[in-house]
């Protein structure tokens, strides 16, 4: 009968490319996915992976298998949930991603919440973007993430998640003070779209949505530099070197050097949870998001 936990070494090794990948992917050693992967192709009678440079290449055998061990996975998942469900307890261990500033801002409180109100629930935090926390959720290293879709702008998800929105956040235009502008108590946004901006990184979802709304509005956009980190994006805009789109959810403290001003129409994104539709009745998910929420409405 085929192992379960070696089915899933395979699973990993497919989704990371490498041994090394898949023990990073399930924190177990390099030696250990190794020596089960052996196992496993003894039990199949068949070799599983190739080597191909500094990875491996999955034989056709293999991909038989891999095919097949997603749908077993998913259903020990389910069975896991139901079992977890049918016992009434939230306890165990919840894996949380987040993008930062939901990290900073939601996650962290909601954190001090679970521990007072369910203390035999762990939820370990990991702070990472969207462009990881999807993928992360769907190889099982994550439980649940969250992620932001900006308005005309959505996040994707695989037909295999489930969502649930969690909060609705704004957004200003941070202006150095003494920037015309700086002082209005409303800014129309065609007011400003020609500024340098100071974007977030490359690639990144929110830089992609800044792209797109400046160009909605007939501009090219103007970035100055990207920075990722709030603090320095804030500094830089006090040093006057650029304007910037700062969600207040996370936001921290501004120098006082910087003026934060709403604008017309309003910049928002909708803060939402996510995770696999087969681990759907678990508890410890349920009350995340139910936390999430609370705290969300004491930001707002």
């Amino acid at each position: 009968m085929l192992s379960v936990d070696r089915l899933r070494i395979l699973h990993a090794i497919a989704a990371n490319g490498s041994l090394n990948g898949a023990a990073d992917a399930l924190h177990v050693t390099s030696s250990a996915v190794s020596q089960q992967l052996s196992k496993l192709e003894r039990e199949v009678g068949q070799a599983l992976v190739e080597r191909n440079g500094r990875g491996v290449r999955l034989t056709e055998a293999a991909q038989i298998l891999v095919e097949h061990t997603g749908q077993i996975l998913s259903l020990v998942q389910q069975a896991e949930a139901a079992l977890e469900s049918h016992r009434g307890e939230i306890s165990g261990t919840l894996e949380l991603s987040s993008f930062a500033s939901g990290a900073r801002g939601l996650v962290t409180p909601a954190l001090g919440v679970l521990a007072q109100a369910h203390p035999k629930l762990d939820v370990q935090l990991s702070e990472l973007e969207p462009d990881q926390s999807i993928p992360a959720v769907a190889r099982g290293d994550s439980d649940m993430a969250l992620c932001v879709d900006w308005e005309g702008s959505p996040v994707e998800l695989p037909k295999s998640m489930a969502r649930t929105p969690v909060m609705v956040d704004v957004a200003d235009v941070a202006l150095p003070v003494n920037h015309p502008l700086a002082h209005r108590e409303l800014l129309g946004l065609d007011e400003v779209v020609g500024e340098p901006w100071i974007s977030w990184g490359k690639g990144s979802i929110c830089h992609d949505w800044l792209h797109g709304m400046l160009r909605a509005r007939g501009i090219e956009p103007r970035i100055a530099h990207t920075v990722d980190e709030h603090q320095t994006k804030l500094t830089m805009i006090g040093a006057g070197l650029g304007a910037a789109v700062m969600p207040r959810l996370g936001l921290g403290p501004v120098p006082e050097g910087v003026r934060l001003v709403p604008v017309q129409p309003a910049l928002v994104r909708q803060v939402f949870a996510f995770w696999r539709k087969d681990a759907a009745r678990r508890p410890a998910i349920s009350a995340a998001v139910r936390t999430l929420r609370e705290v969300a409405a004491n930001h707002a």
